[in-house]
């Protein structure tokens, strides 16, 4: 399974319009390459570099197997709760310095039985014994450039 961004490629930098100082739409997502028997997708974007500790800047879970992720859709799945206690993309906004934001797409055998609202470890939890595959797409941001 891959996932890739027309927008970006792999360890590049997420244009401006994806961060929280510019439109803050999260970016289109294309994925390939899904295995025979996927119930479902996860899709987690976070950033380890946030000074408190990893930050969760995308959460949604149960979403139909799909080949693109349009840009700016926040209605896919059933949203978790990212760190600001919302449901829904938060784009890029570190405070300093270069970033790392991972978006990391899981195809399960199952659909998680999570209401909307759920925390990372909460899904992540549901999803073990039922990763088919997964793929990471890596982008970075900073305001300092």
């Amino acid at each position: 399974m891959d996932i890739t961004s027309p927008g970006f490629e792999y360890g590049e930098p997420i244009p401006l319009q994806h961060s929280c100082n510019g439109e803050d739409v999260s970016p289109r997502l294309d994925i390939s390459d899904v295995p025979e028997g996927t119930s479902v997708l996860v899709l987690i974007m976070d950033d380890p570099d946030a000074p408190g500790g990893t930050w969760d800047h995308w959460i949604a879970y149960n979403i139909s197997p799909v080949v693109t992720i349009s840009e700016g859709d926040h209605a896919i799945g059933t949203g978790g709760l990212n760190s600001w206690k919302e449901t829904g993309y938060g784009g890029p906004c570190p405070p300093s310095g270069i970033h790392r934001y991972f978006f990391k797409l899981f195809a399960l055998d199952a659909e998680l039985e999570l209401a909307a609202g759920a925390l990372k470890a909460e899904v992540l939890d549901a999803m073990e014994g039922h990763i088919l595959a997964d793929a990471t797409l890596l982008g970075t941001f900073t305001f300092d450039e």
